[in-house]
C-alpha cells in the first residue's frame, strides 16, 4: 500500500503560514486537538511546527517565544515522503527520525499530510485481515 492511496479523498490539511505567531499557531494546535502542523511559505512546505517545538524553546528561551513567528521555532526542513511511498517505508522513515508527521509532496506542493497513528492502523488493519483470511482457511480445511 503506498501513501497515496491512504491518503486519497481526506479533506485539506490544516496548515499555517512561516509568519503566523507561535501564540496563533498553539491556539490551532489546541483547539482542534492536533500534534503539530504544517508550515507553508509561498505554498511550499518549510517546516512543521509541533508540540515538541513548543515545549523545548520553551524551556530554552521562555515565554517569550509565543510572539515569535512559527518559523524561528519550527523543525526545518520537514522530512517528506511522496505520494508512492509505501507505508512500510514511511514508517521505517519516521521510527529512525522519531518523527509523528509525515507531509506528502508531490511535484512540491504539499497534497496531504499523515501520521503515526495512520500508518500503524493501516498496519493493523493488514495484520487483521491476513488473520481472518488464514482463520478462514483454516476452517475451510
Amino acid at each position: 500500500m503506498t501513501i497515496g492511496r491512504l491518503i486519497e479523498g481526506r479533506d485539506a490539511v490544516l496548515t499555517c503560514d512561516v509568519t503566523t505567531t507561535v501564540r496563533e499557531a498553539v491556539s490551532i494546535l489546541a483547539g482542534r486537538r492536533i500534534g503539530a502542523l504544517p508550515v507553508l511559505e509561498n505554498e511550499s512546505i518549510a517546516g512543521m511546527f509541533s508540540e515538541r517545538d513548543v515545549i523545548y524553546r520553551l524551556h530554552e528561551s521562555g515565554p517569550d517565544i509565543l510572539e515569535r513567528p512559527v518559523s524561528a521555532i519550527m523543525t526545518a526542513p520537514a522530512v517528506t515522503v511522496e505520494p508512492e511511498t509505501s507505508v512500510m517505508t514511511a514508517l521505517a522513515l519516521m521510527t529512525r527520525r522519531r518523527i509523528r508527521h509525515l507531509p506528502v509532496v508531490e511535484g512540491g506542493r504539499m497534497i496531504g499530510l499523515v501520521s503515526i497513528g495512520d500508518l500503524v492502523k493501516h498496519r493493523i488493519d493488514a495484520v487483521e485481515s491476513e488473520a481472518a483470511a488464514m482463520r478462514d482457511y483454516i476452517q475451510m480445511a
